[in-house]
């Protein structure tokens, strides 16, 4: 049967049928002569990415008012400099001027004789080259006679001009004459290797990234697609936008190979750095947002992240500010500022020891106390007192983990738990126009009659909680809750460990904080505990941070996607000034409390045993009962805390012991049988026994 030729450029063919009759029937997949489709020219132009028309740094008043200051500070700085050294230059180059004329005039004779031409002529000679060594010598004889006359015309004229300018010439024009043909000698005689004027700034040698510089390290890579584009002659990277300078440094914009991403790149940044020439610190491959996985953004900047030089944090001399709007506490790779709300979100920072941990959960309640509505409990369970600065202002404030520390935390938490209710209550009573978002805003804030006031609650080592033999399970209920609903209610929970695993950090609380700051951490696990699953399969990955960054984190922000930031470092002096600022502050607006004013917290009437309520509401010689009527014998018991519960919060709040409700069979008040969700007399007994007599209960 015939058939006829597909067309070259069409190599996929597409069976039609199945039937046996014509099994060789097929279509072209790629049809030349298929019409065009997809978005037109317009369409496309419409959607087109348009490059800025006026530079990042000139659209930034920050940016352009930190260059002007950095040029002035420069130019000032080598004035200053080489103005202070100016007389020891003088008195240098004066003792160098008889080597500088001798110079001169050995220079002056070597030029009259074409002494730069015999080496030539010798090697002429010493090849028995009688033509190439007779045309040098002409050429010698052309250049001295010409000299010569130069020379003697020199010889006359010079004189004669000193000596007119001598007579004619001011006196001052004399005056600088003669110290500047002794410093012009004295600048000849000086030796290469000893200049009189020295640089007075050492300014970092940086490379320049060129495009060449990008292929050739993309290719040291090892990467199979990228070598064997190259080795076809191919660079193995498009760029798609020339390599321009952005902040202190380059960017570089392209597409990968087919089937490579962005994330094979940052698995390789180490290598990525040598084929580069540079420190681990200056080079930040990075995915570009809204584009496919190839396209990469590679930023290599003049200075290691680390030692670059911070600009100085605005809120050093901040009079008061608004925890409701953005607030800086760090840096980019640029050194642009980072922003971030506290208000309406959680938060957790995670690394391990020594990597600024606790340095950076002081500058974020350091931000908070800066405004003086927001009520701040400050809780180091290390004990070595680096909250001090914070807790000076602080409504609650401890240092240790002592059973009193301890006791004092847990009667906190519950207490927050009952403000937390109270808010709810309030916000829900409020008219619309009030509050038509159901949340604490700003100007709720500002009405001190609704007691809606920011509360940030910051704890160190916040692992001592949860790993607590006797009440971790209630410390785990508490902060799981206000990470749920705290948020909208204006409370924000901020909590530090060095041990991110699902003890330290359980997992109803990390999978609801919306802030992560991860600084170095040594596995995958950790890294994804703090940052998100899956983190480090997309290439967020604080393992690749060094020992020297300290400060330096990944960043995840509400609604923004992951990226390195260098934490604002503020050092115990300027904390405890910014502390005295903050408590000023509060005692003019009269909004002191707690701690602050050196007052110890009552004995709270919310604060309850869950487990122990829970066995005195079962029915007595009942193995089981519905969890409907545990909630009802419960609210009797207790009506201040369980009046509002439901059958879904109560197996939420025992789900941190261990206890699961289950099925129970039971009559309803009509005498038909049910079957719904009950709670074990003996899960309880189990719970109580191995809580109150540790390891060995269980």
């Amino acid at each position: 049967m015939n058939q006829s030729k597909p067309h070259p450029e069409s190599r996929v063919l597409l069976q039609v049928g199945s039937r046996a009759e014509d099994p060789d029937v097929h279509a072209l997949v790629d049809s030349p002569t298929a019409s065009p489709t997809g978005p037109g020219l317009l369409a496309r132009a419409r959607g087109a990415k348009r490059r800025a028309v006026v530079p990042a740094w000139l659209r930034s008043r920050q940016e352009f008012r930190d260059a002007g200051r950095g040029v002035v500070a420069y130019a000032g700085h080598v004035a200053a400099y080489h103005a202070v050294r100016a007389p020891w230059y003088a008195l240098r180059l004066t003792l160098r001027a008889p080597r500088g004329a001798a110079r001169f005039v050995g220079g002056a004779l070597r030029w009259l004789v074409d002494a730069e031409g015999e080496p030539l002529r010798q090697a002429a000679a010493s090849r028995e080259d009688i033509e190439e060594y007779l045309k040098l010598s002409r050429q010698r004889d052309r250049r001295v006679r010409w000299r010569t006359v130069v020379g003697v015309a020199a010889l006359v004229a010079g004189p004669v001009a000193a000596l007119v300018a001598y007579v004619l010439a001011s006196t001052w024009l004399l005056a600088l004459a003669v110290p500047v043909a002794v410093l012009g000698l004295g600048r000849v005689g000086q030796p290469a290797d000893d200049p009189v004027v020295h640089r007075a700034v050492e300014i970092p040698r940086a490379t320049r990234l060129t495009s060449d510089i990008v292929v050739r390290a993309l290719g040291s890579l090892g990467i199979p697609a990228i070598n064997q584009a190259q080795a076809k002659g191919s660079p193995g990277f498009a760029f798609t936008a020339p390599i321009t300078r952005d902040g202190p440094g380059w960017l570089a914009v392209g597409d990968l190979p087919y089937g490579v991403t962005v994330t094979d790149v940052v698995d390789r940044r180490e290598k990525l750095a040598s084929g580069l020439r540079r420190p681990l610190g200056c080079v930040w491959p990075e995915a570009v947002p809204d584009e496919h996985t190839g396209r990469l953004r590679l930023w290599v900047g003049d200075q290691d992240m680390s030692q670059t030089r911070q600009p100085k944090w605005p809120l050093l001399d901040a009079k008061r500010l608004d925890l409701f709007t953005p607030q800086p506490f760090a840096t980019d790779q640029r050194g642009r500022w980072v922003a971030q709300s506290l208000m309406y979100v959680s938060g957790i920072v995670g690394a391990v020891p020594r990597m600024g941990k606790t340095f950076l959960l002081r500058l974020l309640l350091l931000i908070a106390c800066l405004d003086p509505r927001a009520e701040i409990h400050a809780y180091d369970l290390k004990g070595t007192g680096d909250l001090a600065a914070p807790g000076r202002v602080a409504h609650r404030y401890r240092a240790g983990d002592e059973e009193d520390d301890i006791a004092y935390a847990l009667q906190d938490l519950r207490d927050l738990r009952v403000e937390l209710r109270r808010r709810a209550k309030v916000i829900r009573e409020l008219p619309k126009d009030l509050c038509p978002e159901s949340k604490v805003t700003s100007a709720l804030a500002d009405r001190r009659t609704l007691g809606l006031h920011p509360i940030v609650i910051g704890v160190d080592e916040c692992q001592v909680w949860f790993e607590h033999p006797k009440h971790g399970a209630e410390f785990e209920e508490h902060c799981t809750d206000l990470v749920k609903r705290g948020p909208a209610l204006g409370i924000t929970l901020l909590l530090a460990t060095q041990r991110p695993d699902s003890k330290s950090l359980p997992t109803g609380i990390s999978a609801n904080a919306t802030l992560r700051w991860c600084l170095k951490v040594m596995g995958q696990i950790e890294n994804d505990m703090v940052l998100g699953t899956g983190s480090y399969k997309r290439g967020i990955r604080a393992t690749a941070l060094a020992w020297a960054d300290k400060g330096v984190c990944w960043f995840v922000g509400e609604g923004a996607d992951a990226r390195v930031v260098r934490a604002v470092y503020v050092d115990a002096p300027a904390a405890e000034a910014l502390a005295a600022r903050a408590y000023e502050l509060r005692r003019l607006a009269g909004r002191l409390s707690g701690h602050a004013l050196g007052e110890t917290p009552e004995p709270s009437a919310a604060s309850y045993d869950l487990l122990a309520d829970v066995a005195a509401a079962l029915p007595p010689r009942k193995a089981k009962a519905w969890s409907e009527d545990v909630i009802a014998r419960l609210a009797e018991l207790r009506p201040d805390v369980y009046a509002a519960w439901s059958p879904e919060q109560l197996a939420a709040a025992l789900r941190p012991y261990g206890i699961r409700t289950v099925q129970v069979w039971g009559t309803t008040e009509d005498g038909k049988g049910a079957n719904r969700r009950g709670v074990r007399r003996t899960d309880i007994a189990a719970a109580i026994a191995h809580r109150d007599g540790g390891s060995a209960a269980a």
